[in-house]
């Protein structure tokens, strides 16, 4: 019986090992983008590369951005605390100026990718500022935190708009963005007349889930461990990344949207972090 018993612990401590052993592996490719040259990427997957995956997670290179500035374009840099370089594009409207909105894409996207959004407010009459997070675009770096670190990149940025004078600053982000732009506001004194978050996560444990079931697996406790590596490995306590409780700083108007297909983000999340903005708010 001591002998069955032993064995039994054994192999729960082994499953237990194995588990964090993945969960670590997988963490690190959440938060890692690879330059070009460092992955193969492989079009055609045979089952023991599916099998890879799964283990060990996927290698993502780092998505350049798909449009060239022109003259039309200033291109701006801005540094972080640990010496990040950060790649904006400022661009002016034609219209009679109404404020500069500054853009925040998602994870693993670029200043590229919400163009057209850009084109939308300056054809309203807005500015705008288009930022590459770090290790995403033009920036520098390749580890993101998912909003965490991030923070300082909306703050940067604000700043920038700021010291050029502007006083009607519109905050817009997406996914990871926005939920960048919501700790920034809890953590520091930002004052933007406006703020609109497009499909925030509720957490990071909520973001990790919804990457987990992407890929069809059981999203805990993977998600939970996940987060706990991801935030060992980059130095930071990733369970209080929780834009549900940043947003209760807010003290400007807020526009939060969401689409009832996004495969990411639950409606409860989006439910809770609105019930949570005290501050005159819209859901779309």
């Amino acid at each position: 019986m001591k002998r069955l018993i032993k064995i039994l612990l054994g192999t729960l401590l082994f499953v237990f090992i194995l588990i964090n052993i993945i969960t670590a592996f997988h963490a690190y490719k959440f938060t890692h983008f690879y330059n070009a040259d460092e992955i193969i990427v492989k079009q055609d997957q045979n089952g023991w590369d599916k099998t890879e995956d799964i283990l060990f997670g996927i290698d993502v290179p780092k998505k350049p951005n798909t449009i060239t500035a022109d003259s039309t374009f200033e291109t701006i840099y801005l540094t972080t605390k640990d010496g990040i370089k950060l790649q904006g594009w400022y661009l002016k409207t034609a219209n009679s100026v109404k404020g500069t909105v500054v853009m925040f894409h998602g994870h693993g996207s670029n200043k590229s990718g919400i163009i057209l959004e850009s084109e939308a407010f300056r054809k309203m009459g807005y500015n705008t500022l288009l930022i590459d997070f770090r290790a995403h675009g033009g920036s520098g770096g390749n580890t993101t935190t998912i909003g965490y670190y991030e923070a300082e990149d909306v703050d940067l940025a604000y700043e920038f708009i700021k010291n050029r004078g502007e006083k009607n600053i519109v905050l817009w982000g997406i996914s990871m963005g926005a939920a960048a732009i919501s700790k920034a506001i809890s953590d520091d004194t930002l004052q933007p007349s406006k703020i609109i978050l497009e499909m925030p996560y509720g957490s990071i444990v909520k973001a990790a889930e919804g990457r987990i079931k992407m890929m069809h697996l059981p999203p805990e406790p993977l998600a939970t461990l996940i987060t706990f590596w991801g935030g060992a490995e980059h130095g930071f306590w990733a369970f209080d990344m929780k834009p549900t409780k940043f947003v209760k700083k807010i003290n400007c108007p807020v526009l939060l949207q969401w689409g009832k297909k996004d495969p990411r983000v639950t409606s409860g999340e989006i439910d809770l972090i609105y019930a949570n903005i005290t501050a005159p708010k819209k859901l779309v």
